[in-house]
């Protein structure tokens, strides 16, 4: 696999397999990517990102002479809309394209309502438009639903979508045979480039509300984990490798964050105990991975996906059986 240093990573990264990793540019760069594949003439994206990311999406396509009709799909892992949130607006722009969704997540990609209402719940309307953009349906007729273990072709190649609960229940990953590799989304945990030292990625999970299932996880991961996989294509951000050792690592910090939120339960100030608990974990093992960033930097990437990662693991307390 192509790799290029940390400090020089490009917005967009070929990388072996026919697989382009773009940077989508959300919040800063590195956060968040979509893959574009090429499979002799036919193409295929992986991600939509923003609807403030489909003009750069549109900008890599002419720039490299490939037609808008070539593109055969657009493929979100799920609904979160830093995932999803630009496909209304990316369909509109490739005619030929067929949206292929989860089960769970096809009928609010085709009426977003739910979505907007429920991302304006959190952060409000102003805020929503600001980080997502316009968020807009997808005509029905140009959906494919993708059940377990569904199967599309590409090329003289084909991807296989496997039903990936955990994270959230309406996530599929990605295998393709040619690369040996997972698109995974958030499946796989989030690997920031920033980390990356002499001990390999710093890889942990990402917990957003609302749909946080450990065991359905853990379930998951031994799934993935039969195909034997060579490398995982994250979301946020970009190309793995080693994967039963980092595949070990998630499990072991999926272990960490449950018994951080149930010591943290009775807290009166719960969230910001179980906040700190987190950050405080994700600095401790950046440290014995003798990662090249200070605490003060570490601690600014991470605020954000930590603070996720601590309202759905008190969403899990409120809500687990």
């Amino acid at each position: 696999m192509n790799t290029v240093p940390t400090a020089s990573l490009p917005p967009v990264q070929d990388l072996d397999f026919g697989i382009t990793c773009i940077d989508t540019l959300q919040e800063r760069p590195g956060l968040a990517c979509c893959y574009l594949i090429q499979r002799e003439q036919d193409f295929a994206l992986i991600e939509c990102g923003t609807a403030h990311g489909v003009p750069r999406l549109l900008e890599l396509l002419q720039q490299r002479g490939i037609a808008r009709e070539r593109v055969r799909y657009v493929i979100p892992t799920h609904v979160h809309l830093d995932h999803a949130g630009g496909a209304g607006l990316l369909m509109q722009e490739l005619p030929a394209a067929q949206l292929v969704a989860h089960p769970r997540g096809a009928r609010h990609l085709i009426d977003p309502a739910k979505l907007i209402a429920g991302a304006t719940a959190v952060y409000g309307a102003d805020a929503v438009r600001q980080m997502y953009g316009e968020i807009l349906p997808v005509e029905e007729s140009r959906v494919i639903v993708a059940d377990d273990d569904h199967v599309i072709p590409l090329g003289s190649g084909e991807l296989r979508f496997i039903d990936s609960p955990g994270h959230a229940r309406h996530h599929f990953c990605v295998w393709d045979a040619v690369s040996r590799g997972f698109f995974t989304g958030d499946t796989f945990g989030l690997s920031y480039r920033e980390f990356d030292g002499p001990q390999g990625p710093f890889l942990m999970p990402t917990t957003t509300p609302v749909q946080f299932e450990p065991d359905a996880w853990m379930k998951t991961l031994d799934r993935l984990l039969s195909f034997s996989p060579e490398r995982m294509f994250l979301t946020h951000y970009g190309c793995v490798e080693n994967v039963p050792q980092l595949a070990e690592g998630l499990r072991a910090g999926l272990q960490r964050y449950q018994t951080m939120a149930q010591q943290s339960a009775q807290a009166s100030d719960r969230h910001a105990v179980l906040f700190e608990a987190l950050m405080g974990d994700a600095i401790k093992q950046l440290a014995a991975m003798h990662a090249p960033v200070d605490v003060a930097k570490a601690r600014e990437l991470l605020h954000f996906d930590i603070e996720l990662n601590a309202q759905g693991l008190e969403f899990w307390l409120d809500h687990a059986a």
